[in-house]
């Protein structure tokens, strides 16, 4: 396969629609360290009106919402995964979005993992990578 293929292109009308269709999303890697990007962004995820779910392993409370150490642990169904780790990480969390039956997983800015979004992809899950939400909803008249 060339690996122009390969290459991810995020797709304006499946970042609109997770952007704005209420949904439950685990944020892999928010801690209560607000010095951290997830911090605000998974703020900014409540603020659009969305459900937040901290997966870290600390397991803890964040924005009022109640952590899990692992993806595996979140109780009920998980819409988007927001993967804020580093991309040397990132595949084994997609991994795990496929396991529990997410419907999407959103590789946050910087992160980039070519072969798991394809895994993704071909598992039937939206996906959008090296992106932000706090970036794309004010950037589609979101927010």
């Amino acid at each position: 396969m060339d690996h122009d293929d390969t290459v991810h292109h995020n797709d304006t009308a499946t970042v609109r629609h997770l952007l704005t269709t209420p949904g439950r999303w685990a944020v892999v890697g928010l801690s209560s360290n607000t010095d951290r990007a997830a911090y605000g962004v998974a703020r900014f995820v409540q603020g659009l009106g969305h459900e937040i779910v901290p997966v870290h392993p600390s397991a803890p409370t964040v924005h009022g919402a109640t952590g899990y150490a692992t993806l595996a642990d979140v109780p009920g169904p998980v819409d988007v995964v927001d993967v804020f780790v580093n991309s040397g990480l990132a595949g084994g969390v997609v991994d795990d979005a496929i396991a529990v039956g997410a419907k999407a997983v959103w590789l946050q800015l910087g992160v980039v993992d070519e072969q798991a979004a394809a895994r993704a992809r071909d598992a039937g899950l939206d996906v959008v990578m090296d992106a932000c939400p706090a970036i794309e909803a004010p950037r589609l008249g979101l927010a």
